[in-house]
């Protein structure tokens, strides 16, 4: 194998992490407007995700570096061409990221609603804007011979990419609701599982639809084997949370994102970015990476810094491991 091959797969295992730990902290935002009934709750919801939820975007950041220094030409075709979602995503991250930290500065009602309010539309933003540029990156989009994008941002609003989307919010959310249950205890996590189920359902029905029109479009067997796993683990997962064993849920949700996901990788290779305007235009794996020399070095930077970075982040969830209810809360705060 390559070393550019080896570098995909490390790229669509980044994403993959990204996926399965920052998709229950974009749920969780969302359900602070669909499951919590008052302030107490939303503050219980937003404190499992407390210590983790910046730790999780660390992934994201390995990515987008990763890609940049591995495959500098899919990198600037995919951030120039996805300018206007990316810089949304961007920006969404920013202001959700502040209103963690903000939202507890001062006591006052509107000053805490605002605050509530941008958690939860910049949760729900990403959830649903990851999944429409994945549809686009692995449908393909229009690249031309010099291998830049000439289409509109209008072009990447098409069925495939906006059904993606759909999938992505529903798995996501689906992903934080059974996380929820596992870390709350008492009416939050009883009112969790009920929405898991239904849920549940909902994110089964768009899933299967969109990784059989991936299938449909790739019809690769390894592609066939992960549909297969993905669609049985979000059916086992919903029997784990209809029998109340969070721990199976969450770990079966978690496997249907994995391999969702690996599923879009295995039907994107060779292929980086396809192109709809010629086979032949398209970035691949072998045709916008790096250097074997630049390759070589990141290769074993990443062999001595991931293996650290897995223990830390480890840690970080055993230490908050505990469930948390309303009745942790402090009244003076």
């Amino acid at each position: 194998m390559e070393l550019h091959d080896v570098w995909f797969v490390l790229i669509a295992v980044l994403w993959t992490g990204y996926f399965f730990l920052e998709g229950f902290d974009f749920g969780v935002g969302v359900l602070t407007k669909l499951l919590a009934r008052d302030r107490r709750e939303k503050r219980v919801l937003i404190n499992t995700i407390g210590p983790v939820w910046d730790g999780n975007e660390v992934w994201l950041l390995s990515a987008g570096g990763a890609t940049f220094a591995a495959f500098p030409e899919w990198y600037a075709t995919l951030f120039s061409g996805f300018y206007l979602p990316l810089l949304l995503i961007l920006i969404c991250l920013i202001i959700r990221g502040v209103a963690f930290e903000y939202r507890v500065k001062r006591s006052g009602e509107r000053w805490q609603t605002n605050w509530e309010h941008a958690i939860f539309w910049c949760s729900l933003l990403p959830a649903f804007l990851w999944g429409v540029a994945f549809g686009n990156i692995v449908g393909g989009v229009a690249i031309d011979a010099d291998k830049e994008y000439v289409g509109g941002v209008l072009d990447l609003l098409n069925p495939y990419a906006l059904l993606g989307g759909v999938v992505t919010l529903t798995l996501f959310t689906f992903h934080g609701t059974v996380f929820a249950g596992l870390k709350t205890v008492g009416e939050i996590r009883e009112r969790a599982r009920g929405l898991a189920l239904r849920l549940g359902a909902v994110t089964a029905v768009a899933a299967l639809g969109f990784l059989l029109w991936t299938q449909a479009d790739h019809g690769k067997t390894a592609g066939a084997v992960l549909l297969g796993v993905a669609v049985l683990a979000l059916l086992a997962a919903l029997g784990a949370v209809a029998k109340g064993r969070e721990g199976w849920a969450f770990a079966l949700s978690g496997l249907t994102i994995v391999a969702s996901v690996a599923m879009l990788f295995v039907s994107l290779f060779p292929n980086v970015m396809p192109s709809t305007l010629d086979p032949e235009w398209s970035l691949t794996a072998a045709n916008s990476a790096s250097s074997p020399y630049t390759l070589k070095i990141m290769t074993w930077c990443a062999g001595i810094a991931t293996p650290v970075v897995l223990l830390y982040q480890g840690w970080t969830y055993w230490v908050f491991r505990k469930r948390i209810g309303t009745h942790h809360l402090a009244e003076a705060h």
